[in-house]
């Protein structure tokens, strides 16, 4: 008896659900785009030359570097598997790095010293620390995804998706809602039911291209607007300035109480997306995946970008969405020609921003549905409980932004003043500090205990109180002993869940569940090498 193998799939470049998942992605990158580039020229002051002629054209030479090899892994994996439904992996600029790079680095540097070159070359630097971190976090971040639950991992995640993703776009929603939720019903019938659009037609386009008629015709947009933008049109290559990058690194110190903990946010997010990837169906190298965040945030900052890039959230999304390998490539390129052109003004003017946002609340409910199915239902309250720290990093955030747009800061506020308007401002600080860790650390505590395996929970109580003490998680900065009492009562909670452990010694531990479809398979990490990044032209002058 001879057994044959299969015969190699036939993998195509292009499928029509890549078309679905491209318009997705790129109109998703592109409002980041066009959002950090409002942030440099309207907060930071960086010279409009900069932003469009080296900043951009840096992140395009970033979004080129992961999003064509995020293409070649999930080729190699469609191929490794012999099958076709292999979707790659998202990538694009940090959100959060957004808004955290100007506001936390820049933006003080530029009111300190009244240079926003100086701010600037400073925000490079933190970048470049953040890749390095991230490169670190590639050797170290499959040994923790390996003793990490995956109720802890997709908990904080779903947080993300909830607070972070979710909120923003739905508050812009209901701001021109005769926009946007006609859009929204396009893409919760495209994606969530099996109708077909008429014509076949993508459901990404037809809700942009719907949305934009309606914003067109209602008078939302502006034609002189349009014509002003089409005056910044003009061709930017980048080209490596490390003295510039250099310039930056010279004061470095205060710059790493911020980039390690978040370098360490990155690689951690990463592992949650990659975990997501796997729960969805497609198992990644988390090395390779963190190790092209890590590069391109390096290469990025020496050619001119203080933004790093990061593997997104969303790639069940765009699975769903019929999204294969080619589609985040064809979205990389997109928006990489975009920053190239110096197209962005006009692209802002043309698209309505309520026709577009719908999407990424479509991604932020998927994900936060993707934490309860995927995991045991006995572990339901981990997810919940790995959400609650991002939720209240969101939540601590607006309390502090909204003091500073009336005037004030939080010390003239005072405790006092908080409590008198039923807010608990610090306590929300200090359990939002360090979102992701905190929310991956709850969540495995948790349900470590729902398993009954207290000593794995202890090391994990151990394991917070290392972190809460030196400032990694629920503080409000990094120091030693900044956080003594968060470390003592994750270091107490740990000492009863070892005393429960020797009580319980030699009884048997039942899996709770005798539905096998709630046992996790397990997880196989396989061994990649890090990316080979193609040689830049760096003889090519940038123009404004």
């Amino acid at each position: 008896m001879t057994t044959t193998e299969a015969e190699p799939v036939k993998l195509s470049w292009w499928v029509a659900g890549d078309t679905n998942a491209f318009f997705g992605l790129g109109f998703n990158t592109l409002v980041n785009v066009l959002v950090l580039s409002g942030l440099c020229l309207g907060v930071v002051n960086i010279p409009g030359a900069d932003v469009f002629g080296v900043i951009l054209p840096a992140l395009g030479v970033q979004l080129l570097i992961g999003n064509v090899y995020y293409t070649y892994l999930a080729r190699r994996l469609a191929r490794r598997e012999n099958r076709t439904d292999v979707c790659a992996m998202p990538y694009g600029p940090s959100v959060p790095h957004m808004f955290i790079v100007v506001f936390v680095i820049m933006l003080p540097i530029y009111l300190a010293t009244g240079d926003p070159i100086v701010a600037w070359t400073s925000g490079l630097a933190w970048s470049f620390i953040i890749g390095v971190i991230v490169l670190i976090g590639a050797f170290v971040g499959p040994y923790i995804r390996k003793y990490t639950p995956q109720a802890a991992m997709l908990g904080t995640l779903a947080g993300i998706s909830i607070a972070f993703i979710s909120m923003r776009p739905a508050a812009q929603m209901w701001e021109a809602l005769w926009i946007a939720f006609p859009v929204m019903v396009i893409i919760l019938i495209g994606f969530f039911t099996d109708l077909k659009l008429p014509g076949n037609i993508p459901v990404g386009l037809a809700a942009l291209l719907v949305g934009s008629a309606i914003g067109w015709i209602g008078g939302y947009m502006s034609v002189p607007d349009v014509i002003d933008a089409a005056g910044n049109v003009a061709l930017s290559l980048p080209t490596f300035d490390i003295p510039r990058l250099v310039d930056g690194l010279a004061n470095v110190a205060p710059l790493l109480a911020t980039a390690i903990p978040l370098g360490i946010y990155n690689f951690t997010e990463g592992m949650a997306n990659v975990e997501s990837a796997a729960a969805a169906g497609d198992e990644y190298n988390l090395r390779a995946i963190l190790g092209a965040d890590g590069a391109g945030a390096i290469v990025g900052a020496a050619l001119g970008c203080p933004f790093p890039p990061a593997v997104y959230i969303g790639h069940p999304g765009w699975k769903a969405a019929g999204g294969r390998t080619s589609y985040s490539l064809a979205s990389g390129v997109f928006i990489a020609l975009m920053c190239f052109l110096g197209m962005f003004s006009l692209l802002g003017a043309l698209l309505p921003l309520p026709a577009i946002v719908p999407i990424l609340l479509y991604i932020g409910l998927l994900i936060g549905a993707q934490a309860f199915q995927e995991v045991p239902k006995r572990h339901a309250i981990a997810v919940v409980f790995a959400i609650i720290p991002n939720i209240a990093s969101w939540a601590g955030g607006l309390m502090t932004n909204a003091v500073g747009a009336a005037g004030s800061t939080p010390a003239e506020v005072g405790e006092e003043g908080f409590a008198n308007a039923g807010l608990v401002y610090h306590g929300t600080l200090l359990l939002g500090g360090g979102a992701i860790l905190a929310g991956m650390v709850l969540g495995s505590i948790v349900v470590f205990i729902i398993d009954k395996k207290f000593v794995p929970a202890a090391i994990y109580c151990f394991v917070g109180a290392a972190l809460g003490f030196v400032g990694l998680i629920h503080a409000e900065s990094v120091g030693w002993n900044v956080g003594g009492q968060i470390a003592l009562g994750y270091l107490f909670a740990g000492i009863i869940l070892l005393a429960f452990a020797a009580f319980t010694r030699g009884t048997p531990v039942d899996g709770e569940t005798d539905d096998p479809s709630e046992v996790p398979a397990p997880r196989a990490e396989e061994e990649a090498p890090a990316p080979v990044l193609a040689p830049i032209d760096t003889t090519r002058p940038a123009t404004a």
